[in-house]
């Protein structure tokens, strides 16, 4: 049984519940000690599951925090279907959702560090996690800025920037890089990246290098 499992709807009910009760034992224990704080053991006795179901679920404490993460960027989702942003424009709304977002995070900021740390530690084992959790920014991107047609090759560019920062400045702000004020500009400064690439001027996306070819200057 792998993290993923429930995703693939291979989980039972019973199972699933399970492992609902662990991502809750996970979150009450990071949001009071920080990523130090979870540790496997706890987790387990916290869920009242054996270690050895625990490890079954999750293989190591960053595929946990990684989970943790997703399922909370997945209640933001939801809060953002719930109460779109009211912005006149894509950027506008899109910079109103992430900086909602942000908030929600820096209310409870040891769950915060421990989440983000969690992702700058995950290695190729946990690169399926961590790819869920970029789709789920992406797609809080997408339903906050409403675009009226399918998005253009620059605008899911843009969106992907945009994700990227916000996820950058979340990491800057929690270790004192970044003021609130700094965070708030720079979303905004990045979601204006969709009206640029809505535009006559339409962004083209950088291809990928090609494989062998040689470096610039090179």
């Amino acid at each position: 049984m792998t993290a993923n499992a429930a995703d693939d709807g291979a989980l039972t009910p019973r199972q699933a519940e399970r492992r609902r009760g662990i991502l809750r034992a996970a979150t009450a224990l990071a949001a009071r000690g920080g990523f130090e704080a979870v540790q496997m053991r706890e987790v387990a006795e916290s869920a009242q599951v054996a270690l050895g179901t625990l490890y079954r679920y999750f293989p190591s404490k960053v595929h946990l925090l990684v989970a943790v993460m997703r399922e909370q960027l997945e209640r933001l989702h939801e809060q953002v279907r719930r109460r779109p942003p009211t912005g006149a424009d894509p950027a506008a709304r899109v910079a109103e959702a992430l900086t909602h977002a942000f908030h929600a995070l820096q209310r409870e900021p040891r769950l915060a560090e421990a989440m983000v740390r969690a992702l700058s530690f995950a290695d190729r084992s946990v690169g399926s996690e961590v790819d869920e959790v970029a789709q789920v920014t992406s797609a809080i991107v997408l339903e906050a800025a409403r675009l009226p047609d399918p998005p253009t090759a620059g605008q899911q560019a843009a969106l992907r920037v945009v994700a990227h920062t916000w996820h950058a400045t979340l990491l800057a702000w929690l270790s004192g890089r970044a003021s609130l004020a700094e965070v708030r500009a720079d979303l905004h400064t990045a979601a204006r990246l969709l009206t640029l690439a809505g535009s006559e001027a339409e962004l083209q996306p950088v291809p990928p290098p090609v494989r062998g070819a040689a470096p610039v200057g090179g």
